[in-house]
């Protein structure tokens, strides 16, 4: 399905057909020459993609491929053109497929029930072509009507319009280089530097109308080049899935089948992640198995009953987003979910899902206080049907799709998230790592003068940071809601401000794990960040800006060029304090590490605004290090003048390999030796 040869699969489309169905609420009417109207007195035929085993596997939960059999599907049967449709509906007494082509008449094309109680409808409907919006008119339980949206439809219509359109995901791909070889680019010996975006907001064509949106086509020509520059390995997208209203961010979807729509088409969507590949940069989407909204024309209630949801509110409501939980005891709900991991992996190349809110779907009292929530039958507070779904993800995910990687945005210490299931982990390749996080910012935001306080929240991340496979987040989270962007939770005047945020982000990319940064993020944004705008990309003009932009440019090449500083990145053996014991002073000194001992890289933070001339720090094991970055260098908008362009190295003791270095720390700085 997904390896058509034309890249653009348009053929019986008119694309002013589109106009129209953008443009119309469900009933209106279009222009004439716009529609394509459907013979109502042709029944629809019987048709089946589904076999006898393919119905067991979906409801025992382990069909993973139901996007190639469930939603519309442009045929030829009997050579006649037309589409297939397919939809689950248990508790619904009749379903027909109603659209712009049949008048929304609800009687005109009647879909049947298969009669093995499997709950699914279909038909074959002639003369229904690409590009037509459609919906479900359901007759459900105790005879309720509602008018849904295709849970597996690939393309819908604009917000704030909500019919699915008839349309498949065919491209030709041409990233075949990046598929070949992706394995050495996504794996945990690998440097992985992440770029998070929101497609609408990173650049606006206008920057004051939030209804303006850039094409899936226009972000490439923009998007590319610039992560390309500032030397990420990788992006990450806020959920792409279609979803009814912007101030979600994405996160309450009722497309999960759909790249949305603002943007354009699937092959659009497709294009971007095409060129992204072709430029040698990873795409991570963000993924909601968690929760969804209850929009009419969503999954809620959707034959009028708890199909995708759990029947009891203890478990199937969320009470911090006002949504609803997936029911991962249904067999069928896991199969949609899963099946919906595997899509995005097998029609877009995703390089990897992060799955959002992993916390929420392992804990039956998540944001519940006592008597809102009912123990397991342990007695304790997992959701196991919701383990299980976790850990059969992550497993076929792994299987089908061996160099991807899946990361969990999970906030608790629940154990083993990261650790292989036959370990008893999750199966997670990684989780981020949010301690770090709040104890980095925490320690960042205090006055320099009172640091030397609290140095163990700096130091602290090292002490569990080997119980799991860690990424670094400094997340869209962390810059909205009144928590201030990032410049702003540092102390001082401007000068300070961004030095330390220099030897924040400096300490991020040295430190052990992957690395994730919002967008904005790097070139120290003002705002916080605003769905509805774009990112302050005039601030560049301004040397503080354009210098802290081109710090983050070289931390990425001295992440990606260093071995030292991913190739034991989750390894005992690729960190190591060389010195903590002048807390006093706010210096600390550590060792990044690589196979060969030649890389070993030594890290020398000084976080107070006191310059520290000729400091003594003792190493093991090398007589001979030169200065390969600081914080401080002019071009990052620092002050230039504190560097050292020769090292004095000294033996202690002359039996063994310890030396004593002198060096001069610039203020409210990094330097890293090499």
């Amino acid at each position: 399905m997904f390896n058509s040869t034309k890249k653009n699969n348009n053929n019986n489309f008119n694309p002013k057909k589109l106009v129209g169905i953008a443009a119309l609420k469900n009933g209106d009417m279009p222009p004439y020459e716009t529609v394509h109207f459907v013979d109502t007195q042709q029944s629809v035929w019987n048709y089946s993609l589904f076999t006898e085993e393919d119905i067991n596997n979906f409801q025992q939960g382990t069909h993973y491929r139901l996007y190639h059999l469930f939603g519309n599907k442009q045929l030829e049967v009997l050579g006649k053109q037309g589409t297939y449709f397919a939809v689950w509906a248990p508790n619904a007494s009749a379903v027909s497929v109603i659209g712009y082509f049949n008048k929304w008449n609800k009687t005109a094309h009647p879909l049947k029930v298969r009669l093995d109680r499997s709950g699914i409808w279909e038909g074959f409907i002639p003369g229904v072509l690409q590009g037509e919006a459609y919906k479900y008119h359901i007759v459900g339980y105790q005879g309720m009507e509602l008018d849904k949206g295709d849970p597996f439809a690939h393309f819908w219509e604009k917000r704030p319009y909500t019919a699915s359109i008839t349309w498949q995901t065919q491209y030709e791909w041409d990233d075949a280089q990046w598929m070949q070889n992706r394995h050495s680019k996504n794996n945990l010996s690998a440097p992985i530097s992440v770029y998070e975006v929101h497609l609408a907001s990173w650049m606006r064509p206008d920057k004051y109308n939030e209804e303006t949106y850039n094409t899936y086509e226009q972000i490439a020509e923009r998007l590319v080049p610039y992560v390309k520059e500032m030397g990420f390995t990788h992006v990450e997208f806020m959920p792409v899935m279609e979803h009814p209203f912007d101030g979600s961010w994405g996160y309450q979807g009722t497309g999960y089948y759909a790249p949305t729509s603002r943007f354009g088409n699937p092959q659009g969507f497709a294009y971007l992640v095409n060129e992204l590949h072709k430029a040698g940069i990873g795409v991570f989407l963000d993924w909601v198995p968690s929760h969804f909204p209850y929009d009419a024309h969503g999954l809620f209630m959707f034959d009028g009953t708890h199909t995708y949801e759990y029947a009891d509110m203890r478990k199937g409501y969320h009470p911090d987003w006002n949504s609803y939980i997936f029911n991962y005891k249904r067999g069928e709900v896991k199969s949609f979910l899963i099946s919906n991991a595997c899509f995005w992996c097998d029609a877009f190349h995703a390089d990897g899902l992060r799955v959002d809110a992993v916390s929420s779907i392992l804990r039956l009292d998540y944001s519940r206080s006592e008597g809102q929530w009912e123990p397991n039958e342990f007695g304790g507070n997992g959701n196991l049907e919701a383990i299980a779904f976790i850990k059969d993800l992550n497993e076929t995910l792994y299987r089908d799709f061996p160099d991807i990687q899946t990361i969990a945005e999970e906030a608790t210490d629940w154990p083993k998230i990261s650790k292989p299931t036959f370990e008893g982990g999750l199966g997670f390749g990684m989780k981020w790592m949010m301690g770090w996080m709040h104890d980095t910012l925490d320690y960042f935001k205090v006055d320099p003068i009172f640091r030397s306080a609290f140095q163990d929240k700096f130091t602290f991340s090292m002490m569990y940071f080997y119980n799991e496979n860690f990424m670094l987040p400094l997340s869209h989270d962390e810059v909205v809601h009144g928590k201030s962007p990032m410049i702003y939770k540092m102390p001082g005047d401007e000068w300070q401000k961004f030095a330390n945020l220099r030897t924040l982000y400096t300490y991020m990319f040295t430190h052990p794990g992957a690395k994730l940064l919002f967008m904005g993020n790097e070139f120290g944004a003002t705002n916080e960040w605003n769905y509805k705008s774009e990112l302050q990309w005039d601030l560049l003009q301004y040397p503080p800006h354009a210098g802290m932009k081109q710090c983050v440019m070289a931390l990425n090449k001295l992440y990606t060029t260093e071995p030292a500083l991913y190739e034991l990145q989750f390894s005992t053996e690729g960190f190591e304090w060389v010195d903590l014991n002048h807390r006093a002073e706010c210096v600390m000194v550590y060792k990044r590490k690589g196979k060969n001992k030649a890389d070993d890289l030594l890290i020398i933070l000084n976080v107070t605004p006191v310059v520290r001339q000729n400091w003594e720090v003792h190493v093991y094991g090398k007589d001979c290090w030169t200065e390969i970055f600081n914080t401080d260098d002019v071009q990052f908008f620092g002050s230039g003048t504190i560097k050292n362009e020769k090292i004095k190295c000294e033996k202690v003791y002359i039996d063994e390999e310890w030396y004593r270095i002198h060096v001069n720390l610039p203020a409210l700085s990094t330097i890293i030796l090499k």
